[in-house]
């Protein structure tokens, strides 16, 4: 797996001539931990992270301060096609939370993120599944009621339903989650003593 399979896109991204305050803004807003900084054609310059904006805010954070003065300078990027091992690698090894991924002519194309990185290893199965566990819990007011199962999307709940209405609600929460392709509702076998 590649850079290009997994980074993030479009970029929230600012120029070297932006203030430190309105940077801080786009960081806390978009929940980023950096900010590529970038020049008119969209270059890499450098990389504003957290700890910049930090170290900002330590310095008086004073209104005109811009991002140029404080940014993390030469950026450390990766190409479309380096391997996510070695993104992986160089992430841990400098203890990078993003990497700014660039084009053949250095031109940001997309950021990896720990939490990229992390996103192949999760099975969308399994991301459908705890969302919905989430969804049924609520709904039963933290009562582990039914169990849920995902096989490609298709979604099979066993458990105890009070009537046919719980039994068409908890199917309309199921087909709210998205990934679901479809929703099978059993009851599970009674035990006999």
């Amino acid at each position: 797996m590649k850079a290009r399979d997994i980074m993030t896109r479009p970029v929230v991204r600012v120029r070297p001539a932006t203030p430190v305050r309105e940077a801080i803004v786009l960081l806390t807003e978009h929940c980023v931990a950096a900010l590529p900084v970038v020049d008119e054609d969209d270059a890499v310059l450098g990389v504003f992270t957290e700890a910049d904006a930090l170290r900002s805010g330590l310095t008086g954070g004073a209104p005109d301060v811009l991002v140029a003065t404080m940014m993390t300078a030469p950026a450390e990027t990766v190409r479309l096609d380096t391997d996510i091992s070695e993104i992986a690698r160089r992430m841990l090894g400098d203890r990078r939370r993003s990497i700014p991924v660039v084009d053949d002519e250095g031109v940001l194309a997309g950021i990896v993120s720990r939490r990229d990185m992390l996103s192949p290893l999760v099975r969308q199965d399994d991301s459908i599944a705890s969302h919905l566990n989430a969804l049924l819990t609520d709904y039963s007011g933290n009562r582990d009621r039914w169990a849920v199962s995902v096989t490609g999307g298709m979604v099979t709940i066993r458990g105890a339903f009070a009537d046919e209405a719980e039994r068409r609600v908890v199917a309309a929460l199921a087909k709210t989650v998205c990934g679901v392709v479809g929703v099978e509702l059993g009851e599970e076998a009674s035990v006999r003593t």
